[in-house]
């Protein structure tokens, strides 16, 4: 009878952890595709021109700041670039 209540509770908590971690992790991918789609968008209508700098550009490092960072890791590229750093 314990054994059986022990292995209840081992599978309610595993699919518990599991429910947070696919929660978490769907929040990640759309941060991250809302990052790439913004990085899109501030090339296509050449915003950092409007402010005298080059265009951010889709290079390895740029497309993994925003891929990770998302909407920040855009925002993070863009005050760079202002400032003179590129990546």
């Amino acid at each position: 009878m314990s054994a059986i209540l022990i292995t209840l509770a081992i599978i309610i908590a595993v699919v518990a952890i599991g429910y947070y971690l696919v929660k978490k992790f769907a929040v990640l991918l759309v941060n991250a595709v809302l990052g790439l789609f913004l990085l899109f968008l501030v090339n296509f209508f050449h915003v950092m021109t409007w402010m005298g700098k080059p265009d951010l550009g889709y290079s390895i490092p740029t497309l993994l700041i925003c891929a990770i960072g998302g909407v920040p890791g855009v925002a993070i590229l863009i005050l760079l670039s202002i400032f003179g750093i590129t990546v």
